[in-house]
């Protein structure tokens, strides 16, 4: 067995894992159908919902990536309002805890890049807006740099890929973590503090607990894209980040990127961290349909 590639300890972990994405999943929009893809680096599971709306077939697809340690899952906040509008196409990144299966390592800039070209590429999808969180964020933001010509445009939540992953971060994922574990009455307490949900909503901490358990990530943390890498981006960018987000600097990057990446826009959310589309869904989905539907009435003009 490979010791470069994310993998499940053992098949009963792995088995009651999946028992515990399924209650998350239910939370969201139900899943039109479920696929999985070929690619150089392994299987890709993805995850088809909508359109709600029948006008929507015809609308440029959404294509969502999220963080590390998680699935498609984490999206179920997103779904419903994003796959009334368009096509939503969820996909749980090989080395991450969910139904893809790694055989090669991708965590390397131009192999991550070309994981995804050759996912989107199977799925048939040559113009998307590409949404990324966290560690998806990195890679939505390097697929900019390296791979841009399927995307339509990118929005980038509380991303990784624009600092230096800070020990300030870990430690908030250390005692979330450790936070999940304590007495019923303080968890609705705790997870206000530490900008949480997971550990005061049953079917997330139980999901949280079984991940943590059964997936071993086997990869390090990405490296910050340069000012250069940055400024080579020329696809419409938005970047969301929580004011009390402990992954980015909001203020700096809020200047800091619309300086670097001709015409992106960047916003912060207020009374939120590391998970703005969670903490806020209703303001984020409009806010991210919104920026995707200037972008297609720019592109038809």
């Amino acid at each position: 067995m490979r010791r470069d590639v994310g993998r499940y300890v053992n098949d009963e972990l792995r088995d009651r894992y999946f028992a515990a994405c399924e209650a998350v999943y239910a939370m969201g929009a139900p899943a039109r159908c479920e696929t999985d893809v070929e690619t150089s680096f392994g299987t890709t599971h993805v995850y088809r919902y909508g359109p709600t709306d029948p006008a929507g077939e015809s609308r440029t697809p959404i294509v969502l990536i999220h963080g590390a340690g998680y699935c498609s899952a984490m999206w179920y906040p997103n779904t419903p309002a994003l796959s009334a509008e368009r096509p939503v196409y969820a996909l749980d990144t090989p080395g991450d805890a969910g139904r893809s299966v790694q055989r090669e390592p991708m965590w390397q800039p131009e192999r991550a890049a070309q994981w995804m070209d050759e996912a989107l590429d199977a799925l048939g999808l040559d113009r998307v807006h590409l949404v990324g969180s966290s560690y998806g964020g990195w890679l939505v933001i390097n697929q900019a740099h390296l791979r841009p010509g399927r995307l339509a445009s990118v929005t980038a939540l509380d991303p990784g890929g624009l600092e230096k992953v800070g020990l300030r971060f870990f430690a908030w994922v250390f005692v979330s973590l450790f936070a999940t574990f304590a007495p019923k009455a303080l968890r609705p307490r705790l997870a206000s503090w530490l900008e949480q949900p997971v550990i005061a909503v049953p079917e997330l901490r139980k999901w949280v607990h079984a991940g943590a358990r059964a997936f071993r990530i086997r990869r390090p943390a990405p490296l910050p894209l340069t000012d250069a890498e940055l400024g080579s981006i020329r696809t419409p960018f938005y970047l969301v980040m929580g004011k009390r987000s402990l992954l980015v600097h909001p203020r700096r990057q809020l200047e800091r990127v619309p300086r670097l990446i001709p015409g992106a826009r960047a916003e912060i959310i207020a009374a939120t961290g590391h998970g703005p589309q969670i903490d806020h869904p209703d303001v984020v989905n409009a806010r991210m349909l919104g920026f995707m539907a200037d972008v297609d009435a720019q592109a038809d003009a």
